[in-house]
């Protein structure tokens, strides 16, 4: 075999599996590969299997990679969740390989390199509702992606030695607080394959958090499947409190925003640290999935639209200006005209910066898929449509509810001529919208005081504040 061994690393989904692909990187480079994506060797994809359409990227993405003639390895979600079914199904794969090969990465592409077929794993239930000792836990971390020191003298001894390589230069980054969920919607699938919830050690997260502000991040996102259950696993039902502030204290970061909130689980202490604590983005990212409460419970889920509403009105007491978002499922089995209606009540009234609308579709392994009452497929795509349209209204006049007031924008790309690209603390990265601020001399990672002044859809036009 060449001594020269390349990898290309593919990374489709979300922030969870952007994290999983900086570990891969580390994991690849510690092994003796080289990252590139001119003629690799071996191109790496790192799939999404969540809902029918990522599927289909997933395997429009891998046809491509075997078109390219480099040999291919699906990895991910959607290669965890099938395993040899896909491998199976696609031939044109050199293997595929589930969550548990992470760590010998290097060593799984030497084997496709040279011609070694992988035998796919079979998939298997990672789900427990059972409570594990430390001794467990500590083991099942092995399948925790995105987190793990560097074996011995592969990092410098006087810092963090964490394993992950960044792939871009971008000064924002996340950060994973945990993986797997031991929520059972009825809806969802993620746990079968993402295992129970199991939160990473409070001085892991410190380390790894000043190891990236040493590498140029400003912005800290924390992800995982469900960022509110963060410590129960350890006892402690107040961690994530504890542990925001701690974050936004370290050296170089100037914010820090936490991702995927269930409703059910934002307890006042928390929603008072979210809104209240300086370098704490007042960003709400809220899992409502639908309003009516019948069909929440039919989602195995909580609450009601006055509950929810609620809600937003006690974040809102803390911070005016905060920033909510949240996805809905239309078309869930038995979904009602009135209670569709409902749906739409809440939206009118809850005032939301972002809102993403998927129609209902079954999920292989999920309860909800043997329900009773499915709706025709003409009046899921119906409800979407009549639903997106509203989103698309409302959100628009939110932004504009926006003109007036002053954010702090990090710049994140020069778009030429005196502008700049950037995102609001209430805006996610990538999904929320961003703000375009006209000035002279900025650069990436700056943080700019400036005026919103008009408003295009979810996006912010502002200008540089004058004065002190």
């Amino acid at each position: 075999m060449s001594s020269r061994r390349t990898a290309s690393l593919i990374t489709l989904g979300c922030a969870r599996n952007e994290v999983d692909s900086e570990e891969l990187a580390a994991r690849l480079e510690a092994a003796g590969w080289q990252l590139g994506d001119d003629d690799p060797d071996v191109v790496v994809v790192n799939t999404c299997g969540f809902i029918d359409s990522a599927k289909k990227d997933s395997i429009d993405t891998l046809l491509a990679a075997a078109d390219s003639g480099a040999k291919v390895v699906a990895a991910g979600c959607m290669a965890e969740r099938y395993g040899n079914e896909l491998a199976e199904a696609l031939p044109e794969a050199s293997a595929v390989i589930s969550f548990d090969d992470y760590a010998e990465i290097g060593g799984r592409l030497d084997d496709v390199l040279a011609g070694r077929r992988l035998t796919p794993h079979s998939p298997r239930d990672r789900r427990t509702l059972l409570p594990i000792s430390p001794v467990e836990r500590a083991g099942s971390r092995s399948h925790i992606p995105g987190h793990g020191d560097l074996p011995d003298g592969l990092a410098p001894a006087s810092g963090p030695r964490v394993l992950r390589k960044r792939l871009d230069e971008s000064p924002v980054a996340s950060l994973k607080l945990a993986s797997g969920c031991d929520r059972r919607c009825t809806f969802c699938a993620i746990p079968a394959f993402r295992g129970a919830y199991v939160s990473r050690d409070p001085e892991e997260l410190m380390a790894e958090a000043d190891w990236l502000a040493h590498r140029g991040v400003r912005e800290l996102v924390l992800v995982s499947e469900n960022s509110t259950s963060y410590g129960k696993d350890l006892g402690d039902l107040r961690a994530l409190e504890k542990l925001l502030p701690r974050l936004a204290a370290v050296e170089g970061v100037d914010r820090v925003r936490a991702s995927y909130l269930q409703p059910a689980e934002l307890r006042p202490g928390l929603i008072d640290v979210l809104a209240g604590t300086e370098g704490v983005a007042a960003y709400f990212d809220l899992s409502f999935q639908h309003a009516s409460g019948p069909v929440l419970r039919r989602m195995r889920r909580f609450g009601d639209p006055e509950r929810f509403l609620g809600l937003l009105e006690a974040i809102r007491e803390r911070a005016p200006e905060a920033g909510v978002r949240s996805n809905f499922i239309v078309g869930f089995p038995g979904e009602t005209e009135q209670e569709f209606g409902e749906l739409v009540s809440f939206l009118e009234q809850a005032r939301l910066d972002v809102i993403g609308v998927f129609g209902y579709s079954d999920e292989d392994g999920t309860e909800a898929a043997g329900f009773d009452g499915k709706l025709a497929q003409e009046v899921v795509d119906e409800r979407v449509r009549v639903l997106t349209e509203l989103a698309e209204e409302l959100t628009s006049q939110r932004a504009e509810e926006r003109i007036g007031t002053e954010v702090d924008v990090l710049i994140d790309e020069d778009l030429g001529d005196g502008g700049y690209e950037g995102r609001a603390a209430h805006q996610g990265p990538e999904v929320d919208g961003s703000v375009t601020v006209q000035g002279i001399g900025l650069v990436k990672g700056q943080i700019v005081r400036a005026v919103v002044v008009d408003a295009e859809g979810v996006d912010l036009i502002a200008r540089i504040k004058a004065g002190p």
